[in-house]
């Protein structure tokens, strides 16, 4: 279907923020309360994604968003338990006193390269406690990253680059042909190689 390979970006874009409207209201049931919402969130926000189009590409392929999908729901989840972690480890330290901190700047290469994709990990980065994306180094293709534990930098490569797998195949960049299955075993601590 010519629909699913090619439409304008911004449609689905402004579709995606009328459904976030819905959840920023925090609508409740009954279902005629969401659908008013979603209409309303479309009258909204569609000329809104309409007047923002020359910052995005002019199509977009509807079946590769559907197809991202799963990536983002395990990306989700996976970041979510990383940030949990990172919160831990954090306290632990503000609390615990004798535990090392031991601030450092590490330079990541990257393997994404579209603007999307490094925002993603840019983002992630700094949302973690304990981690701050300073610079991105455009020469290089690596961010330049402040971390509470120098000590610790394979454990945070090891982390940037499970996300990596995660936003290369969400964006469909370099498609690394990584089985689902194998990028969640290896998120979660499974086969790590």
């Amino acid at each position: 279907m010519y629909i699913l390979e090619k439409t304008k970006t911004w449609i689905p874009f402004g579709v995606f923020l009328s459904l976030t409207w819905i959840f920023v209201r925090g609508v409740h049931p009954p279902l005629s309360n969401f659908l008013i919402e979603f209409v309303f969130g479309l009258v909204i926000c569609l000329p809104i994604a309409y007047g923002f189009r020359k910052f995005f590409p002019e199509y977009v392929s509807i079946g590769a968003i559907f197809s991202s999908f799963p990536y983002i729901a395990l990306f989700v989840i996976v970041f979510l338990r990383d940030l949990v972690s990172a919160n831990i480890d954090v306290a632990f330290r503000i609390l615990n006193p004798s535990l090392p901190i031991k601030p450092a700047i590490i330079v990541v290469p990257l393997r994404v390269k579209k603007p999307f994709s490094i925002t993603t990990i840019a983002n992630s980065i700094t949302l973690t406690p304990g981690t701050l994306t300073l610079d991105y180094i455009e020469e290089t293709n690596s961010l330049l990253i402040h971390t509470i534990d120098g000590n610790d930098v394979e454990s945070i490569l090891k982390t940037i680059h499970i996300w990596e797998e995660y936003a290369l195949n969400i964006f469909h960049e370099l498609p690394t042909n990584t089985p689902l299955k194998k990028v969640f075993s290896d998120s979660v601590g499974g086969n790590r190689g």
